[in-house]
């Protein structure tokens, strides 16, 4: 074993973030996928109106409605999956 002199015990340097804030963050992603925000809002419209018609007594309706909140919630997880797909095509490049 050759005798020689230790290895440095300097540390790493770590990474520096920037302090980004929520309103920062949220604005960035919703710049970065703008779909993912607005089918969020279409299904809290939808199930919304759903249940005041639920509350008026139009079951009809209010059927429909969930069912559209389903369709809505489908767009907003397509959405979803096609933002991490296109973020992840992105990071490759």
């Amino acid at each position: 074993m050759a005798a020689g002199p230790p290895p440095p015990l300097d540390p790493l340097p770590l990474p520096v973030f920037s302090d980004e804030g929520f309103g920062d963050k949220f604005l960035r992603k919703t710049r970065e996928n703008p779909l993912v925000p607005l089918g969020c809002l279409c299904t809290v419209g939808v199930l919304t109106y759903g249940l005041i018609s639920f509350k008026r007594g139009n079951i009809r309706r209010s059927q429909l409605m969930m069912r559209a909140r389903i369709v809505a919630q489908g767009f907003t997880f397509a959405a979803l999956l096609g933002g991490m797909v296109v973020t992840a095509m992105k990071s490759r490049k």
